[in-house]
């Protein structure tokens, strides 16, 4: 069954344009209360968080009146990371959870993410039958059956005292000075909240939200800000969320940043030697770079590779018994400890490494040489199809032609945006720049 409204990572768009308004939020919240609302008792229990965006007001509500029209009651979180609604859906027994957020964004953007009972995102096929009931005639509950919603107040706090009991008892934060960029977005509360009380000096940033400046010139995708105050204040460390805190970068003591791949390689390495990496694999996209293959090969371990997006990585993960998984972007997945990208703890790792081996994180970050990557965005009108074009896949051909054996070529849409990614890798900087910008070219004269 196909799926209309969702992509890579759920319902996406512009705020108050189709399909993020709030006619189609609150059809959409009853049509996931439809799907997992059965007959059979009452109490059907949804948690509901999002992020700092203005928006996200009018989503909970008119999703929250979707739900409570088919019989479900919700808790709302208020604004708490993605990872917290994941676990708050499991640990507080919800049948299902929703995360408003459009994670790395900008704010004028918004999405509604949904999570299973087990805290686990939603399977296509699952996505896919909510759009079929959204399209049809949604079943409402009986007056007497309507539900009921109200606040959470502990929601954030139970988040932050998990999240501290994944760092390693033995290691303390005491006598480290870090930066945490919060991208005023949905842990501007929660992350500086776990680092102090776990005993480090910190450095808060991107922890004042007004509703419009989510990741503005912070955050994961933007890290001048916190690399300029890692410096400024000889920090220890800089750890930089996107705006639902999902992904990570951490910045070392020079300001130097260390994406998903690296982190990804030093958990990976830290772990086979622990006996705790599953399978002795590490899951990532097809993205990630060829570097880490060749890191992880050195070791006795194996890369598989995935679609794009977080969730295809966590199914692959779960299909293979595998514990440790993730993207360049900086969602690092490790499912002892959460069912989804988790930067706040993936940050509490890396620190653990540096407390453990006494290391400075200028000496974690760079794990391997990556093979030079270039990847450029084009934009591209709605209902344009620029991939299917003849020039365009004759262009594309020839640059796979020479790059055979040298490297390697992706080029896909994206499942957020409107747009064609070209990504290439190549050990010849020379030869990478001429076949990424003869793709480009050709995609820009079509698209």
């Amino acid at each position: 069954m196909s799926r209309k409204l969702f992509g890579t990572d759920g319902v996406r768009g512009t705020a108050n344009h189709h399909p993020m308004t709030a006619e189609i939020a609150l059809r959409l919240g009853a049509a996931a209360g439809r799907y997992f609302r059965t007959d059979r008792r009452n109490g059907h229990r949804v948690v509901i968080g999002k992020d700092t965006r203005l928006s996200g007001y009018m989503l909970e509500n008119a999703l929250t009146a979707g739900l409570t029209s088919t019989g479900m009651n919700v808790l709302l979180l208020g604004p708490v990371p993605t990872p917290a609604v994941g676990y708050l859906t499991r640990s507080m027994r919800a049948d299902l959870g929703i995360m408003i957020s459009a994670s790395h964004n900008h704010a004028h953007d918004n999405g509604i993410k949904f999570f299973g009972p087990d805290g686990f995102k939603l399977s296509d096929e699952a996505e896919a039958e909510i759009e079929r009931i959204l399209a049809g005639e949604i079943a409402l509950a009986r007056p007497q059956n309507i539900g009921r919603a109200k606040r959470i107040d502990d929601g954030r706090g139970r988040y932050v005292e998990y999240a501290k009991t994944t760092f390693p008892a033995r290691g303390k934060l005491s006598g480290l000075k870090v930066v945490i960029d919060c991208a005023n977005g949905a842990a501007y509360r929660a992350a500086p909240e776990v680092l102090w009380e776990l005993g480090a000096e910190v450095i808060p940033v991107g922890v004042a939200p007004d509703g419009h400046n989510i990741n503005e010139g912070c955050g994961s995708t933007q890290t001048a800000t916190a690399a300029g105050m890692v410096v400024a204040h000889g920090a220890d460390l800089g750890i930089a969320l996107d705006g639902d805190a999902d992904r990570v970068m951490i910045l070392d003591e020079t300001g130097a940043a260390a994406d998903g791949d690296q982190i990804m390689a030093l958990l990976a390495a830290r772990w086979a030697e622990e006996g705790r990496l599953r399978g002795d694999t590490l899951v990532a996209t097809v993205m990630s770079n060829l570097g880490l293959e060749r890191f992880l090969a050195g070791r006795g371990l194996r890369l598989e590779r995935t679609a794009v997006g977080d969730r295809y990585v966590v199914e692959r993960m779960r299909e293979g018994g595998f514990n440790l998984g993730g993207e360049q972007s900086g969602h690092i997945v490790m499912t002892d400890y959460a069912t989804t990208g988790d930067g706040l703890i993936a940050g509490l790792q890396f620190l653990a490494a540096m407390a453990e081996t006494g290391r400075p994180a200028s000496a974690l970050v760079r794990q391997f040489e990556i093979v030079p990557q270039m990847l450029k965005n084009v934009r591209y009108s709605a209902g344009s199809a620029p991939l299917d074009t003849e020039n365009v896949r004759k262009v594309i051909a020839e640059a796979e032609a020479r790059l055979n054996g040298t490297g390697r070529l992706l080029i896909r849409k994206s499942g957020t945006e409107p747009l064609i990614r070209v990504m290439a890798e190549c050990e010849d900087e020379g030869l990478l720049a001429e076949v990424v910008d003869e793709i480009v070219g050709a995609v820009e004269a079509v698209a």
